[in-house]
């Protein structure tokens, strides 16, 4: 088990990781902790588990409209908490193509389920090469190590 200091407007969190590898294998992940899972062309988004335990208790999801088309590391909406509000960008060029409105009524699910029922939008990939771009579930774990 090792922990970690992360800064955020001028508060510290002390994040506890319980060991390498702990992220699904089968997600990208980009360095402000947001998360893809590619499935052919489309690609679920949401925040890593990291980020949603740094945020604290999350009490509201703003999430883009359906339709929505957005650039690579466009802001796709905010996430507010007890402790913070942050922004979610999408590490991705795409078109959202759905949302997940249980957000609206249980902004919690980004805390109990975030690789899970706490997935924020669905994207058309537009350019499927940038996923390569991404951090490995490894990768990710390692990015995290060196943020100590």
């Amino acid at each position: 088990m090792w922990y970690f200091i992360i800064p955020n407007n001028d508060l510290n969190y002390r994040v506890e990781q319980k060991g390498v590898g702990m992220e699904p294998q089968d997600l990208r992940f980009h360095k402000e902790h947001e998360w893809i899972r590619v499935e052919g062309s489309k690609a679920t988004l949401g925040i890593s588990n990291f980020a949603q335990d740094a945020l604290g208790d999350v009490v509201f999801v703003d999430v883009p409209k359906v339709g929505t088309s957005l650039q690579a590391e466009a802001q796709l909406g905010e996430v507010e908490s007890t402790k913070a509000t942050s922004t979610i960008y999408t590490p991705v060029t795409g078109k959202i193509l759905q949302v997940n409105t249980e957000l609206q009524d249980h902004p919690e699910l980004l805390n109990q389920d975030p690789y899970g029922k706490g997935w924020i939008a669905v994207l058309e990939l537009a350019n499927p090469g940038e996923v390569d771009g991404l951090m490995t579930a490894d990768q990710y774990t390692e990015f995290l190590k060196s943020q100590e």
